[in-house]
C-alpha cells in the first residue's frame, strides 16, 4: 500500500448557521455540502456561498451529471438542483449511511459502523454488491478510475483508495490527527473535497500524481 500525508491546500468555513458538514458532492462548478440548513452550493476556489436549497440533508450527497441525490431520514432523495424539488425516492441501506457517490451509472453508499460500501441501483435502491472495509467509512467518491473513501480509526483519519472488487487498500492519504472527514468528493482531476464534521469546514486535499 502506498501511504503519504494528505496535502491540505485550502480550508473553507466555518459558515454562518452551519453546525456541521454531513456530505459533499461536486457538479463541475460548485461544491454542494449537506447540513441542517439544507444543501449549500459553494465556490470551490473562493469558498463563497452561492445559494442554499432548503431540503433535509442528513448525510451523503451525490451528483449524476443532472440531478442531486441526498440521504435523508433513511431514504435517498433525487433532487432538482435548481429548485430542490424531490423528483423521486428510494430506500437507503438499512443500518444507516455515511457517504454517497455516483459512478458507472450506480450509486455507491457507505455505512459508517458496518464498515461497508454498497453499490446500489439508483432506480430501485436494490443493493447490487457490497465491499467490506477494515475502517469506519465516512465518505465515498471516485477519482482517476479508483474508488476512494474517507475513514477513521480512533483519532486517525485518512482518505483511502481501495480495489472496487476486493476492498484491498491500495493507497492512503493520512490526515493530521483529529482532522475528520465527514463526506468526500473529488473534482475528477486531482482534488478531494472533504467535509470537516463539527468544525463546519470544507477542506481541499490535493492528490499528487493524479492524471490530468
Amino acid at each position: 500500500m502506498k501511504r503519504s500525508s494528505a496535502d491540505i491546500i485550502q480550508e473553507h468555513g466555518p459558515f454562518p448557521g452551519v453546525e456541521g458538514v454531513h456530505g459533499l458532492t461536486y457538479d463541475g462548478d460548485s461544491i454542494w455540502f449537506a447540513s441542517k440548513r439544507g444543501l449549500t452550493a459553494l465556490d470551490p476556489d473562493s469558498g463563497a456561498i452561492r445559494r442554499t436549497l432548503e431540503v433535509t440533508a442528513d448525510a451523503g450527497t451525490a451528483y449524476d451529471g443532472q440531478h442531486l441525490f441526498q440521504l435523508a431520514d433513511g431514504r435517498i432523495q433525487k433532487l432538482d438542483p435548481e429548485t430542490g424539488s424531490v423528483l423521486g425516492t428510494i430506500p437507503a441501506p438499512e443500518g444507516g449511511a455515511s457517504g454517497m457517490a455516483w459512478a458507472e451509472g450506480r450509486l455507491w453508499v457507505g455505512q459508517y459502523r458496518a464498515r461497508r460500501i454498497h453499490q446500489i441501483d439508483p432506480q430501485t435502491g436494490a443493493i447490487l454488491r457490497t465491499i467490506e472495509s477494515d475502517r469506519f467509512v465516512t465518505g465515498v467518491t471516485w477519482l482517476d478510475g479508483g474508488l476512494w473513501h474517507g475513514c477513521s480509526d480512533g483519532d486517525e483519519w485518512a482518505i483511502r483508495r481501495i480495489d472496487a472488487t476486493s476492498g484491498e487498500v491500495q493507497e492512503s492519504l493520512d490526515l493530521p490527527a483529529g482532522t475528520m472527514v465527514s463526506g468526500l468528493e473529488s473534482d475528477g482531476v486531482d482534488r478531494f473535497f472533504c467535509g470537516g464534521g463539527g468544525s463546519g469546514k470544507v477542506r481541499v486535499v490535493r492528490r499528487s500524481g493524479a492524471k490530468r
